[in-house]
Order: C-alpha cells, then structure tokens, then sequence
C-alpha cells in the first residue's frame, strides 16, 4: 500500500469504460479511486448514487473518479441501472468507470482486502477504501472503512478542499472546517512573514503556555 507523498502505481485495468492506465486516464487532474465490496449490494448501491449525484462537484474541484470492486466488467454493467435508478439520475451510460479486480491483485497492491469479509467462495472482499491522486500522480489521502459502514462523501469533498487549499496558502484547516471558514497560520510562519502574506490580518489566542502557536485568519 502506498504511503502519503508517494507515487500512486500506475497499474493497468479493465473498467467499464474499457481498459486503462490509471496515469494516462488520470491525466492532469486530481483522482479519488474508491472501492467497494462487492456488486448488487445495498450500502455499495448507495455510495455509487452517491457519487454520481456529487459528480459537479467533484468535476468542480478537477478530480476524477473511479470506483473499483471484485466484480466483472458485465457486472458492473448491469449494476448500473440499478445505481441510476436508485438516485433518480437519467443519464446515458454511466457517467465514471468502475473496475474490475476479479483476480483481487489490486486490492492486494493497495491494501483494500477486508479479512472480515468474504464472498461465496470465502475469498476477501475489498473494504470500502478512498485515495486522493493528485495531478502529479501523489498520493494525497487515504481513509479505510470497513464494508458494512458506508462513507460520507461531504466529508471526502470537505477534505479535497482542505487539501488543495492548503497546497497553495501556508494555511492549516482547523478541527470541523468547512470551505470559506477561518484558517491557522503555519507555525512555520515567523510573525513577520504572517503579516506580510495575510493582509487581512490574524488573530492569537492566549493560552496557558504562553506560546502563540495559535494563530486565526480568514481564508486566504
């Protein structure tokens, strides 16, 4: 599995959009690569409704997704229908790919089998994983749940914006943060250069050390 800053494996896959490499299909944009246990099951078929529900504002944010289970390309073809007419979205096609990892040799390579949870044949399933690309083929963010709780995908954009906010201001995003909500200084930051790169100004707050890491700014 990789860790944080390294480079996402630029593995090759058959989808339902036909195969792909994940380089080439992610191309300059970011990538949220999500799986899921396993087709035709109720708590998958509502985060894949989900998703495409939430796909502008992923498509805002220049992300791309991508789902992924054990399942067959045919399979997830079928499935499909379910998932559009469980959101109530009329659309051609479907609207993201979704892989197929029938041999589990991704899941595998990522870290994404669930030992708690198998299939018919008593093989692992793939838990409900999520990993952040971004456009320089980085690993960003990953979060792993188990497959029988579903993810809040508000809390996956809420940290997408968190990310690529920070990536260009020498900002922090405090506990609960929510886009256009305050942000902290770096503690990297010397007071000088604060004052120089925040022109709106920050607030300290006291605390009983007496240091003044704490440092409170609009969002830059």
């Amino acid at each position: 599995m990789p860790n944080l800053g390294d480079e996402f494996p630029n593995f090759k896959a058959d989808t339902t959009v036909g195969s792909i490499y994940f380089h080439e299909w992610l191309g300059e944009s970011w990538g949220i690569l999500f799986s899921h246990p396993s087709d035709f099951t109720p708590v998958c078929t509502t985060e894949l409704a989900k998703v495409l529900k939430l796909l502008p504002e992923f498509t805002a944010r220049n992300v791309k997704v991508i789902a992924l289970s054990c399942d067959s390309v045919s399979s997830h073809k079928l499935w499909t229908e379910d998932i559009k007419s469980f959101a109530g979205v009329e659309v051609d096609g479907f609207p993201y790919p979704i892989i197929a990892d029938e041999g589990r040799e991704l899941a595998v390579q990522l870290g994404m089998l669930d030992p708690l949870e198998k299939d018919a044949n008593g093989l692992p399933l793939t838990c409900r994983a999520v990993f952040l690309v971004d456009p320089n083929k980085k690993l960003r963010m990953s979060i792993l749940y188990p497959a029988t709780s579903g993810r809040n995908f508000d809390e996956i954009l809420r940290i997408i914006d968190s990310i690529q906010l920070t990536e260009k201001k020498k900002v922090a995003t405090p506990a609960d943060w929510k886009k256009g909500g305050d942000c902290m200084v770096l503690p990297t930051l010397s007071t000088e250069a604060a004052k120089t790169l925040f022109p709106n100004g920050f607030t300290v707050t006291k605390v009983p050390s007496g240091k003044e890491y704490i440092r409170i700014t609009p969002q830059p």
